[in-house]
């Protein structure tokens, strides 16, 4: 997994500004998309679950399913990749606790 810090250019698109949250599974940060010019949240799957192919499944059905379904109470999925190996969804951020 790769270590993230201010103004990591991940995937070659997001810069990342500030980091949200951690977990055991990934961490949150807020970032630019260079490519749109707008803020987003990449959360980057770490650890053995980034390693792990059932996981990984896991991650892009979940991604896959959110990003079909719009509702003021679901962020949009805006973009799923890997960067390096390490699975990452982008999505919508949203200001507030």
């Amino acid at each position: 997994m790769h270590t993230i810090a201010r103004d990591t250019l991940i995937d070659g698109r997001y810069r990342a500004q500030k980091r949200l949250g951690s977990g055991g599974m990934a961490e949150v940060w807020c970032a630019e998309d260079e490519v749109l010019g707008r803020r987003v949240a990449v959360k980057l799957m770490g650890g053995r679950f980034a390693e792990d192919p059932s996981f990984r499944e896991r991650v892009r059905r979940e991604a896959q399913a959110a990003a079909g379904m719009q509702h003021p109470n679901i962020v949009g999925v805006y973009d799923r990749s890997e960067w390096d190996g390490t699975p990452y969804i982008a999505m919508e951020l949203v200001d507030g606790k």
